[in-house]
């Protein structure tokens, strides 16, 4: 139960959960709906919709919103998006995988390939980066949860394969089939967690120095503010010196 990862550094670079809200609540508003589509519209009973939920309910979105988003896939509303996955490469030999939730693919597709283009990156063939990331089941409790060895006990007793802990708080690590069963069983415990969610876990991390980073994130702001892309995964380390002086 040991390694290092700059998870939750990374997330909360540059004050990214703070911007342009609207556009947030809309990418979640998506993947609530074509989760409640593509099972049943209870989140107890839909694994996906209770993910997607729990991340809207972590960005403080109104629940009335959470509820018409149900809803109107329940009702049959709503365009039939299509998932679609793109890799490629950023600034500094970085892999970056980015998912999309999408009603238009040659729209998509462009708009992805360009955000690479302009911004010192290239798109790649699907499978070019994801061989060196792990699909997985990611949790993350603030260290406000309780010390390491509550949190240590409590995930192994849920059935996590690692944490880890740090100054920024507890991440906690499971197959993606397990992770409905062990977010369940560490709320029981811990109580609701900040984040559970699907995540791209990089095999090893890529060193980012100052001048690549600065072109890295604008090309990563530049795939986020995409209205069709939902998450962007990469394996950059940025060193806190250098997202000090970028923040």
């Amino acid at each position: 139960m040991a390694g290092h990862s700059k998870f939750a550094n990374i997330k909360h670079r540059k004050g990214a959960q703070d911007k342009k809200r609207s556009a947030m609540f809309s990418k979640l508003s998506r993947e609530i709906t074509v989760a409640a589509k593509m099972g049943m519209p209870d989140p107890d009973m839909n694994p996906r919709l209770r993910l997607a939920v729990n991340a809207a309910k972590a960005q403080s979105m109104p629940k009335d919103n959470i509820q018409r988003a149900i809803d109107k896939a329940s009702g049959g509303e709503g365009e039939d998006y299509e998932e679609l996955r793109y890799e490629g490469f950023g600034p500094g030999g970085v892999s970056i995988i980015v998912e999309a939730l999408t009603d238009n693919r040659n729209r998509s597709a462009t708009n992805i390939r360009t955000a690479f283009a302009k911004n010192g990156g290239n798109m790649g063939s699907a499978g070019s980066v994801s061989h060196g990331f792990d699909r997985l089941g990611f949790i993350f409790y603030p260290i406000t949860a309780g010390d390491e060895e509550k949190i240590l006990e409590a995930a192994m007793e849920a059935g996590a394969d690692d944490i880890i802990s740090s100054e920024d708080g507890h991440e906690i690590w499971t197959s993606m089939e397990e992770l409905h069963a062990v977010s369940g069983a560490l709320e029981q415990s811990l109580g609701e967690a900040e984040t559970v969610k699907l995540a791209w876990r990089p095999h090893m991390m890529v060193n980012v120095e100052e001048s690549d980073a600065v072109t890295l994130f604008k090309m990563i702001d530049a795939l986020e503010d995409d209205d069709d892309v939902q998450t962007v995964w990469g394996n950059y380390d940025v060193s806190d010196e250098i997202l000090e002086k970028l923040s």
